[in-house]
């Protein structure tokens, strides 16, 4: 199902609602289901302290949850960030999370193009893009960049694997085994991520990460169906 603000050129999520039950329960999922869920926050955090100066300002776009907005938040007592979700019940989840640190992040609901003009001395977008329909990305990403400041890091992290056949459908039956789903529900997971979710190849998202204008394409993490990378404005 599609989720749609009714804005016109608003990059769009193709997910299930991101509310209620699965909210609450958000935070169980991700380290259970991304290999080294851990180290691709720590990973995320040095990349961007790279070129973040400590009293920076970082965009985080798919802030929802709050998981990433705590760890950098943890490790960085002075950045300040702007998180943005289209869940309002995600966006909750990650206001309780980050509690501790809610004088120096503000949460809105909305897409890229409602987000703070900036400019941004950082950005990340992690476990988001294969929400992102393939005729979104390239908008996505331009609407990041021009939010950030000449040479700003952008980190980004998905899932991204081959999609020719019989590739593809491999690649998929071992991100649902890493997860360890239940083999009764193995199939029709396989079937939601095939036909919900918004993948490409790794070629293909380090391709749309240049047209945007970002350089120095660099990939920095591969966790058997997950890829990510730094790049900079």
């Amino acid at each position: 199902m599609q989720r749609d603000d009714g804005r016109a050129g608003a990059s769009r999520l193709v997910t299930p609602a991101f509310g209620g039950a699965h909210a609450s329960l958000y935070a169980e999922g991700p380290p259970r289901q991304v290999p080294g869920f851990a180290a691709l926050h720590r990973m995320t955090s040095m990349l961007l302290a790279e070129h973040v100066a400590q009293q920076g300002r970082v965009l985080v776009l798919g802030a929802g949850g709050g998981l990433e907005l705590k760890a950098l938040a943890d490790d960085h007592p002075g950045w300040s960030f702007d998180g943005i979700d289209p869940s309002a019940e995600m966006l909750r989840v990650a206001a309780e999370i980050v509690g501790a640190h809610s004088g120096r992040i503000r949460l809105q609901e909305g897409y890229i193009d409602t987000a703070p003009a900036g400019p941004f001395d950082g950005a990340t977008c992690l476990l988001t893009f294969h929400f992102v329909p393939p005729e979104q990305r390239l908008h996505t990403l331009l609407e990041i960049r021009r939010r950030l400041a000449p040479g700003a890091p952008f980190v980004v992290a998905h899932l991204s694997f081959p999609q020719a056949e019989p590739e593809r459908s491999r690649w998929i039956a071992r991100h649902v085994a890493f997860g360890g789903t239940d083999p009764a529900q193995a199939e029709s997971a396989r079937q939601a991520i095939a036909t919900r979710l918004s993948i490409l190849s790794p070629e293909q998202d380090e391709a749309l990460l240049r047209e945007a204008g970002f350089s120095n394409v660099g990939l920095f993490y591969a966790g058997l169906s997950f890829r990510g990378w730094v790049a900079y404005a």
